[in-house]
């Protein structure tokens, strides 16, 4: 009988061993490989997902260039060729004097000169009412010229009969002569 208890305890012990030789080489390696594939699936699955999400933004992005560009042909086509400053300045002044602007000043100062598009820095100073000045913007901005205001300051009469100074700081673009 103790032989045949030594047989059985001989053969737990074995397949004991056989369990933990089969969980050390084979069951540990494969769930750890099913874990990374998981993971690598996950990932590709988000990536998936985004890419999708993506090219569903493709038609709105292509439409967005499409404008840009537009814009981009009606800016360039804003800024002239040549100095035509003299020209645009009395446009300016014809614009203070259609609005009715009085004590009008239109200062150019020194041209700045760079690679594509020199520019002219100009002051601008004027009096009148509130809705006087801004028709003088919105005109100012509709003309087939670029113009950027870099800055505005409105001062109130001291006597307060509605009469505002504006002085602005402008900036005229044009193209630079290439060779």
């Amino acid at each position: 009988m103790f032989i045949r208890e030594r047989q059985q305890i001989v053969i737990c012990i074995v397949a004991g061993a056989i369990v933990c030789v089969f969980m050390l080489f084979v069951y540990l390696p494969l769930h750890r490989q099913m874990k990374t594939i998981s993971q690598t699936k996950a990932t590709q699955t988000l990536a998936i997902a985004k890419s999708a999400a993506d090219s569903k933004q493709l038609p709105l992005m292509k439409e967005q260039l499409l404008s840009l560009r537009a814009r981009l042909e009606s800016y360039e086509a804003n800024i002239p060729e040549q100095n035509t400053f003299g020209g645009f300045l009395g446009k300016i002044a014809d614009l203070m004097n259609e609005n009715s602007l009085k004590e009008q000043e239109v200062k150019p100062f020194e041209v700045i000169e760079a690679d594509q598009f020199n520019c002219i820095p100009v002051s601008m100073n004027c009096k009148g009412n509130l809705r006087q000045i801004f028709n003088f913007y919105r005109q100012l901005q509709a003309l087939d010229r670029l113009v950027r205001i870099e800055q505005v300051k409105l001062s109130n009469g001291g006597n307060y009969n509605g009469q505002v100074s504006m002085e602005t700081k402008a900036v005229i673009y044009y193209r630079a002569k290439v060779g």
